[in-house]
């Protein structure tokens, strides 16, 4: 049989598993975004401890991932009051509705609870808004209203 129609194992055919993609630019968090990151690397250290040979490769991947993020993140000071910015709750009115956003820095980030990263388009739009402004978002002048700002923590 020709040596192209031979399979010696299934791992020699898998696709490489490569590190996490980093986002460019400052690892800007929160104080509860910190503590995040400090908690699932002790989690991934732990584990890791317990892993097996099969797991082991994928835990330190994630374990280098989170170290990076860990080493390099710099906690940003609350904004001043009244300024969106990172750490702010804010609620906003946009196409007749209102939301709450929180923004955060990106690894603590989470639409679906509320948190957007601070580079998200619609946390970039409002950063430096006041209660009562309106901000340009999408293309469109005065798409969202601020209507509340509070301090996340």
């Amino acid at each position: 049989m020709s040596v192209a129609f031979r399979r010696e194992s299934d791992d020699e055919h898998l696709e490489p598993k490569f590190e996490r993609p980093i986002a460019p630019g400052p690892n800007l968090v929160t104080a509860r975004g910190l503590a995040l990151i400090d908690a699932e690397v002790a989690r991934l250290n732990a584990a890791l401890e317990q892993a097996s040979d099969e797991e082991r490769p994928a835990l330190l991947r994630e374990q280098r991932y989170w170290h990076t993020r860990q080493t390099t993140a710099e906690v940003v000071p609350a904004p001043e009051p009244g300024e969106i910015g990172i750490g702010s709750r804010v609620t906003i009115r946009m196409g007749g509705t209102e939301r709450v956003v929180e923004i955060v820095g990106g690894d603590e980030a989470d639409p679906a609870e509320g948190r957007i990263g601070y580079q998200a388009p619609l946390a970039r739009a409002l950063i430096g808004a006041e209660v009562g402004e309106t901000v340009e978002f999408g293309g469109k002048a005065d798409a969202i209203k601020v209507v509340r700002i509070a301090d996340a923590s």
